[in-house]
């Protein structure tokens, strides 16, 4: 939508509609069929999606007037933090804590807003998904320091400010699975993903982290592997944390294929 058009539908809101209706795509349980219902809400100014479908919870009857059961989602820090009630939201993956209403009623022109779950994880109920996987995918990846022990190991090794500030900028990933579902690679275990080498990236970085650096590349060499990146760059696109996932993916295949050619060298 260009600004002009923004600017008429802001001034429409100053005569906001009356009633928000929220089409959800729900599921009984896993396996089963899909379906979907509308819920119709008063309209109020500055509500986030959580806080409209807090509003269906307490009534949940739809629109036509059928008494239903309240919709499941996750939900945790309702701060863009912890990634957990991620969802899609007028065909668009982002958190639903910081979507705003008024924002989506503005891009959409209309009084409607639908909301799905994730589909590139097993959709365990309604909105709520199983992101199991990509927790499996950091372990796969070693995403973690190792530590010899509990006791104090002195002063941490020296980083200078701008290697910091780039660990930095991976670092705040929250496993939100953004990146995943924006990616047509990503889909029946066939690649591993943005996230999980953007965090192979993060700890890669780390001066104690680079001695376990060959663990972590391993671990993007398999059949799901970095090599199927399609460079679509959907990932970066949608990432609510801004993170530069393709420089991750670029730096850290060219760091395995170095490490193929010249890694027996080190033996």
């Amino acid at each position: 939508m260009n600004q002009a058009n923004v600017h008429q539908e802001k001034k429409r809101l100053e005569n906001p509609p009356q009633t928000i209706e929220f089409k959800i795509q729900r599921r009984d349980r896993l396996e089963a069929e899909t379906r979907w219902e509308t819920f119709e809400i008063p309209y109020r100014r500055n509500l986030n999606v959580i806080s409209a479908l807090m509003e269906i919870r307490k009534n949940p009857v739809t629109k036509d007037g059928t008494q239903t059961t309240p919709p499941v989602w996750d939900m945790s820090c309702l701060e863009q933090v912890c990634g957990i009630c991620t969802m899609v939201i007028d065909g668009k993956v982002r958190q639903s804590c910081s979507a705003l209403v008024d924002d989506l009623l503005i891009v959409s022109g209309s009084n409607a807003i639908s909301l799905q779950p994730m589909s590139k994880f097993p959709n365990v109920r309604d909105l709520k998904v199983d992101r199991s996987k990509m927790f499996d995918h950091l372990k796969q990846v070693h995403a973690w320091i190792e530590l010899d022990g509990t006791h104090d190991l002195g002063p941490a090794p020296a980083m200078s400010n701008e290697q910091a500030q780039e660990r930095y900028a991976y670092s705040r990933c929250m496993t939100c699975g953004c990146c995943l579902e924006a990616c047509p690679q990503y889909h029946d275990d066939n690649y591993i993903g943005p996230q999980a080498i953007a965090q192979a990236k993060l700890f890669n970085m780390h001066p104690t982290g680079k001695f376990t650096i060959e663990e972590r590349l391993d671990g993007l060499m398999g059949d799901d592997g970095i090599t199927n990146c399609g460079n679509a760059q959907n990932c970066v696109q949608v990432c609510p944390m801004s993170i530069p996932l393709t420089r991750a993916i670029y730096e850290t295949n060219r760091d395995i294929t170095v490490n193929a050619l010249f890694g027996w060298l080190k033996k």
